[in-house]
């Protein structure tokens, strides 16, 4: 009887490497999010002021991440039916609806709770008192860094934006917004000269943990944490981006505000929302190449292009946002699903990923506690997660040290 289990168990030996290599399984790395705007990547109505993303046009990058086959697509796989907070789980003093506008969106990207329904600066009254999740990985060893699109300028004599970064050590917080048109300024992406940076679409500004008090001034303990999206490149090409990286393009890069008389892309000039859409396609095609070049993504990075909220006719069914993530580590070729997610999902993967969950004695922050990660749009393993079947290889090794014992003591002969 007991040949037989030995056979038995030396039968179930594959298993058990496969357990072992599912649990050693690589896992995501460094991740970046590029923050969108305002615009519902499917819907059920027709609107020339609202369009959605998927098949326009005008967002010819975009559209060949999302379909099979294109070269574009290989590493890429995207949420057909992802939605900003809904009603079920929008806690707030304000009562029903879906998390509108911005700035709560922004807010439980890093906390799962939705703070204040405006879109006012973080002082004096928008600061959200929770825990949130660069606070939590700071405490934890891992870093992160807030790239927004025009912060951190050296300004001309007449206080309007040039292209030139100003040393480290004056950079600041960006904790109020600012913009105008400057003849010493031209947008690297659209080739303009207006600039516009909005703090409500800055989500680590609203938690006084990450933004290091109301200070202004480059004396600001937390202002390394922040830096423009024109130093990116640099960063990349040494390799000194952080673990956790948000990026949010202006509002003219972010689909958020047209440029005033529109904007020209592939030849073909687009206005209203139309040109929106096309300002944001042309800076993803620009800016997702350049990150996949490095180092940080081609060893298990992964990106994440992310929509604050749906908007129109937002809860009517068909209604959806822009979830797509890029990783050498993803289903990849377009890879969908009909899987529920929100915003509470992402928070809850970015907390697995970093080991920052209750697998490691930290609670899920906010909404996260309830909600289904992202693993379905990744390969086993991607997210770290510890495989079920640990008392099968419990048992495997158990049986193998029997019959090794067996074996030395001159027991049973196999065979």
């Amino acid at each position: 009887m007991l040949k037989k289990v030995i056979l038995g168990a030396a039968a179930l030996a594959p298993l058990f490497a496969a357990t072992v290599a599912e649990a050693a399984a690589p896992k995501v790395g460094t991740v970046f999010v590029i923050s969108l705007e305002n615009h519902n990547f499917t819907q059920s109505f027709t609107d020339p002021n609202l369009q959605q993303l998927k098949d326009n046009p005008a967002a010819p990058y975009l559209n060949s991440l999302i379909t099979a086959g294109n070269p574009n697509a290989a590493l890429t796989s995207f949420a057909s039916h992802y939605v900003n907070v809904p009603p079920q789980t929008a806690a707030s003093p304000s009562g029903a609806g879906a998390v509108h506008p911005s700035e709560p969106n922004y807010v439980w990207a890093e906390a799962g709770v939705a703070g204040p329904r405006n879109d006012a600066q973080p002082y004096p009254n928008n600061i959200v008192n929770a825990q949130n999740l660069s606070n939590v990985l700071q405490q934890n060893g891992e870093t992160w860094r807030s790239y927004q699109e025009g912060i951190d300028l050296a300004k001309n004599a007449g206080g309007q934006l040039t292209n030139t970064v100003v040393a480290d050590n004056q950079k600041i917080v960006p904790l109020t917004n600012f913009s105008g048109t400057s003849a010493d300024y031209t947008n690297p992406y659209n080739g303009g000269h207006q600039y516009n940076y909005a703090a409500k679409h800055n989500p680590q500004l609203f938690f006084t943990a990450t933004n290091g008090g109301g200070d202004p001034t480059s004396a600001n303990p937390m202002a390394a944490n922040y830096a423009p999206l024109e130093q990116l490149q640099s960063d990349l090409n040494a390799n000194t981006v952080a673990d956790y990286n948000w990026i949010t393009p202006d509002q003219f890069n972010d689909m958020h505000t047209s440029l005033t008389g529109g904007f020209t892309y592939n030849g073909t000039h687009y206005a209203g929302d139309a040109a929106k859409i096309a300002q944001g396609d042309n800076f993803l095609s620009l800016i997702v190449p350049m990150i996949m070049a490095s180092q940080a993504f081609q060893n298990n990075g992964a990106i994440v292009i992310w929509n604050d909220e749906t908007e129109g006719e937002d809860e009517a069914p068909g209604v959806f946002s822009t979830e797509i993530v890029i990783s050498n580590l993803a289903k990849g070729n377009a890879y969908t699903n009909n899987i529920s997610y929100d915003h509470s999902s992402d928070l809850r993967t970015m907390q697995e990923i970093f080991g920052v969950d209750p697998a490691h004695g930290i609670g899920f922050l906010g909404g996260a506690a309830q909600a289904t990660d992202l693993g379905d749009l990744f390969k086993s393993g991607a997210l770290g997660a510890v495989p079920e079947p640990a008392s099968w290889a419990l048992m495997i090794l158990g049986f193998g040290g029997v019959g090794a014992l067996m074996r030395r003591r001159g027991g049973l002969a196999l065979g």
